[in-house]
């Protein structure tokens, strides 16, 4: 099976791996900015995730190995690859196993280490959800309020609404499944991994997910790797500053 993969523009091939709960149409806005400088984007839904296929194996070996598939299947190579959190690790596990796919690499707040599990509250909320009494967007968002009170999160979750049937609501990732597996997306990179082409890891400046200490974990994986901060950026750096993420980001590939 393949993953699906919204393509679009012309040129170079550059691919963006989405977060843990989110699709690659999370990244359209900015996807469509990058294709006007010249680069055919793929915004790839990982599997149990979006409109790509669920399947019960989840982890960052077998996503690789998804991303692989679809390369080959769309005769991709010299790649461009950005990653974001989740699809941040997937890529970095991508470029240190199949480095001859990538032309450069660039990862958006995550670093290489293990990170502890933090999305209880997030999949209680979704699992809470009720679609046999849920009819509305609005009742949906209600209902999962009462487990994740930030607006922009609860929003960012509720793009996974989708209408199964007329009338009935229901989520497009794999919620079980995700669950079941949640410990799979905080796994750190292999220690033998490296990647010795440039590599740019974008991070928040009001986001904890790379922290001074994470420098030499990076610089140990990614020889040839840069660390830029975005000002007025949480952990969702493309959204909360996406002027200067774009701007960092060609500069980057256009070097």
């Amino acid at each position: 099976m393949i993953l699906h993969g919204n393509k679009f523009g012309e040129g170079k091939p550059f691919i963006i791996l989405h977060g843990f709960l989110g699709m690659g149409d999370n990244w359209k806005t900015l996807g469509c900015q990058f294709s006007k400088q010249g680069f055919e984007m793929h915004l790839v839904d990982q599997r149990n995730h979006g409109r790509s296929f669920h399947a019960k194996d989840f982890n960052y070996d077998i996503l690789a190995q998804d991303l692989k598939a679809y390369c080959e299947f769309h005769k991709l190579e010299d790649i461009i690859l950005l990653g974001h959190s989740m699809g941040g690790k997937t890529a970095m596990n991508f470029a240190t196993q199949y480095p001859d796919y990538v032309n450069r690499l660039l990862v958006a707040d995550i670093s290489p280490r293990y990170y502890p599990v933090h999305h209880d509250a997030i999949l209680e909320g979704l699992t809470s959800l009720d679609f046999s009494e849920i009819r509305t967007r609005g009742e949906a968002d209600r209902a999962l309020a009462n487990y994740v009170t930030e607006v922009g999160t609860r929003l960012f979750l509720l793009k996974n609404l989708h209408w199964v049937e007329k009338g009935k609501l229901g989520l497009r990732i794999n919620l079980p499944i995700l669950k079941e597996n949640v410990s799979e997306v905080g796994e750190a990179l292999s220690s033998h991994a490296t990647f010795f082409k440039p590599t740019l890891f974008l991070r928040g400046n009001k986001s904890e997910y790379i922290g001074p200490t994470d420098e030499s974990i990076i610089h140990r994986h990614f020889t040839d790797a840069e660390i830029l901060t975005i000002s007025n950026a949480g952990h969702w750096l493309h959204a909360e500053n996406p002027k200067d993420f774009f701007n960092a980001v060609v500069q980057f590939i256009n070097i």
